[in-house]
């Protein structure tokens, strides 16, 4: 299938035919309607686009200050030219009819205009009071992986050298943070070593709980045309219950619910065993290493001592190649299938596949990994396997993470806008690197101080019981997307105050104190960070409406009037150059050098490193990186307290935090779905995509559905020990889960599948798990 089919098929469900060239006739008015856009009088600017972490590029057609028109970019070597659905309809996000246009105060049950002046004033006496009287952990700020890199840079400075607190943080916490401590524990510097060439060149794609089809679709699209011209190619889909990803698949295999973890240390059992190590490849570039394991003292942070504040911290220590064998040696085939639900034979073709040295193996995952109470053992142990067959910083042989947001890379893990984090992998705990932030930054020594603020879970817990009380929340929609909702139900008026900046109302405006109306996408200028380290900048296209305005901006003038001024001491109307200058300042000379203002203006973005005008695809590869000085074989430089190699981590299975009972006999999983993102704040105001799936619903196996005695349409309730919700139920439809297993997507804000999902926790990157809990389906 080439892969403008593939992309056709995804595109054509209801409401959204018009790209599906169905006929002849639509294919006519389809080229007419592009022919008559081309010879508008358009200006034309690029972008990549503003929703996931693939980070196509568009080019943007506006006239009269309205964008117009998008289309793919043919120049951008990431989706060259192609678009998925939800792309194609990108400026009908900008133009919902409740657009927020101008600050508002809560006044009572309602909201009253307040000026910019009287809004800024407010935000800053209250950050100011705040901290008179409680201090810098009382302070907060919440952003996301859709902050631009401007945006996070101006949150983090503000936060860290001018109110001296690390309470910072973004909702990525919530969908990659496992994917950063398991590259951080491994390399010692976070981000995949490959590139998107992988799928053009990799023979084998394994997609561990990754739904790529309707997540990634231009990027499955291109592994659908290396499968067409190079017909040996394969796919395999690890995963919990059948979606599109499947019926492309040569080979599904189904597993239990978080049993991942014993798949993947069953895999290295026979990789040991059938000698297909890469004995040679392990001695000159691997340690090994193990953690704390026992299940007691980690626990999952939402039961007991652990329900408030979960501060687990693992404690490293040396392991061997022989300590490995020892601990694999208990993770048999048959013990394997025995927990996971795999037969034995599919375990056996996995290791042959990771096994073969003649091909050339790509490890994908996204969510189904990171979101995890050992989100972190599995991205470790899917590396491991990398690291054994020394299939790794080479082209089409990669583990490789993808991302949910289009700037979670750009501007969560390289900007550093977690609460332990500087830019370019450094972090708050470590002197030096406080030290070189306060110099570039201007400040007095010791002003960043040591300890890390409060992660995502703690952060929102501490806001509940009273010790952050004022916080301000950018670009996300907390109060949908948090696990088990009823832990943050907040009223107005209850001493704390929550300011809100975003585009449209949410759950999240209603629980605020004050609205900030935010300038969109190209509304405004920005840099985002792509899944393939891909930096991209794009220049203002038209003016945001009403009185929007960036977010930046919002902060910088907070800031200014909290006396703060010198941080940010550019001219107020030619700031975001020099603002990006001085963050790519961090990432010179680290191996995470990032492209110039100069160099992004001029490319459709660069793979950093960037050093001497060229991109590098492979990292830690002779040839490619030019921080490897070897003339062959890889240098994992960064990892400078393993000895400059790379950490195989020994990690046992544990069983997941919840599991079906007789009272709730049924796994839930939640996720995505190809028309919506995230909470749908965007996509359900954009009519097509609404038409195409107005609201969420239950996918439920068909023998499940007839002993429940449903049928698709029926409403039912989901039901868990911490809530419920009720919803149609789609019986045989796209996804389709096993008996015992039910599946909600969390577009919808009217029908909240978090007030049922449970709270537990990665132990290391304090990530929820969205995917596996306990519930009972019942007639509604």
């Amino acid at each position: 299938m080439k892969r403008r089919d593939f992309l056709k098929i995804l595109a054509a469900t209801p409401g959204v035919a018009a790209f599906s060239c169905s006929d002849q006739e639509d294919a006519e008015r389809i080229a007419a309607q592009r022919q008559a856009t081309s010879d508008a009088d358009l200006t034309w600017t690029k972008a990549p686009c503003r929703y996931c972490g693939t980070g196509c590029g568009v080019e943007v057609g506006a006239k009269d200050g309205r964008v117009m028109a998008v289309r793919g970019d043919e120049a951008s070597p990431v989706n060259r030219g192609l678009l998925c659905v939800k792309g194609y309809h990108l400026p009908a996000f900008l133009y919902g009819e409740d657009r927020l246009l101008y600050p508002q105060l809560r006044d009572g049950d309602g909201w009253k205009r307040i000026s910019w002046d009287e809004a800024l004033d407010l935000v800053a006496a209250k950050y100011q009071e705040t901290l008179d009287q409680h201090g810098p952990e009382a302070v907060a700020i919440y952003g996301s992986g859709q902050w631009t890199v401007f945006d996070g840079y101006a949150a983090s400075k503000w936060f860290r050298g001018g109110m001296r607190s690390n309470n910072v943080e973004p909702n990525a916490r919530l969908c990659m943070a496992s994917a950063v401590t398991g590259f951080m524990t491994q390399f010692q510097s976070d981000e995949p070593m490959g590139c998107y060439e992988d799928f053009e060149v990799g023979d084998d794609f394994i997609m561990w709980g990754n739904n790529m089809a309707e997540m990634h679709p231009v990027l499955f699209s291109r592994i659908l045309e290396t499968k067409r011209n190079k017909p040996g190619t394969r796919i395999i889909d690890l995963a919990t219950r059948r979606t599109p990803t499947s019926d492309y698949a040569d080979m599904y295999v189904e597993f239990t619910p978080g049993s991942d973890l014993a798949l993947a240390n069953g895999i290295m059992h026979l990789l040991l065993r059938s000698g297909k190590v890469d004995r040679s490849f392990v001695a000159e570039n691997v340690v090994f290493k193990r953690g704390i394991e026992d299940l007691d003292q980690i626990g999952y942070g939402c039961y007991g001592e652990n329900a408030e504040r979960y501060t687990f911290k693992d404690k490293p220590r040396d392991s061997s190649f022989a300590e490995l064998e020892a601990f694999l040696a208990d993770y048999t085939p048959a013990k394997v299938s025995e927990i996971s639900g795999v037969p034995e034979g599919q375990i056996r073709a996995l290791a042959d596949i990771y096994g073969d040295s003649g091909r050339g193996t790509v490890s994908l995952w996204c969510m189904g990994v990171n979101q995890h109470t050992r989100g972190t053992w599995m991205n470790n142990l899917i590396t491991d396997l990398h690291l054994l067959t020394g299939k790794i910083s080479r082209p089409g042989a990669n583990p490789f993470s993808l991302t949910g947001q289009p700037s979670a890379c750009g501007t969560v893990r390289e900007v550093g806008t977690l609460a332990h984090r500087l830019p370019a992998d450094m972090v708050v705990m470590k002197e030096a690197h406080r030290a070189k932030a306060e110099e570039i930054w201007g400040l007095p020594a010791g002003t960043i101080p040591p300890k890390p603020g409060y992660h995502t879970m703690d952060m929102f817990r501490a806001f509940m019981r009273g010790e952050v009380k004022t916080m301000w929340v950018q670009t996300t929609n907390p109060w949908v997307t948090i696990p088990n909702l009823h832990r943050i139900d907040r009223k107005p008026g209850d001493g704390r105050f929550v300011v809100v900046s975003d585009i449209y109302p949410t759950p999240t405006t209603e629980i605020a104190d004050l609205i900030l109306p935010a300038a969109a996408w190209v509304e405004r200028e920005g840099v985002f960070g792509n899944t393939e380290r891909r930096t991209q900048h794009w220049h203002k296209a038209v003016e945001p409406p009403g009185e929007a305005k960036e977010d930046a901006w919002q902060i910088v003038e907070v800031a200014k009037r909290m006396g703060m001024e010198h941080l940010f001491p550019w001219p107020e109307d030619d700031w975001h150059e020099p603002m990006y200058e001085e963050y790519r300042s961090f990432t010179l000379g680290l191996g995470k050098d990032v492209a110039s203002y100069a160099q992004l203006e001029q490319t459709r973005g660069m793979l950093w490193p960037v050093v001497d005008g060229k991109e590098t695809r492979y990292r830690y590869a002779a040839g490619h990186d030019p921080y490897v000085k070897k003339a062959e074989g890889v240098h994992f430089y960064k990892a400078k307290g393993y000895g400059e190699k790379a950490a195989v981590w020994l990690r046992p299975y544990h069983p997941p935090a919840e599991v079906p009972d007789d009272e709730y006999p049924y796994w839930l999983c939640t996720g995505r779905i190809l028309e919506h993102w995230h909470t749908g704040s965007m996509t359900r105001r954009v009519a097509q995509l609404h038409q195409a799936e107005p609201g969420a619903y239950v996918e439920i196996n068909r023998a499940d559905a007839s002993e429940l005695g449903v049928k698709s349409g029926d409403r039912v309730r989901v039901v868990s020990r911490r809530g419920n919700v009720e919803l149609p139920a789609r019986v045989d439809g796209r996804g389709k889960p096993p008996r015992g297993s039910v599946f909600v997507p969390f577009f919808d804000e009217g029908r909240l599948i978090n007030r049922v999902t449970l709270d537990a926790m990665d132990n290391i990157s304090k990530e929820p798990d969205y995917k596996k809990c306990a519930v009972r389906i019942e007639r509604a």
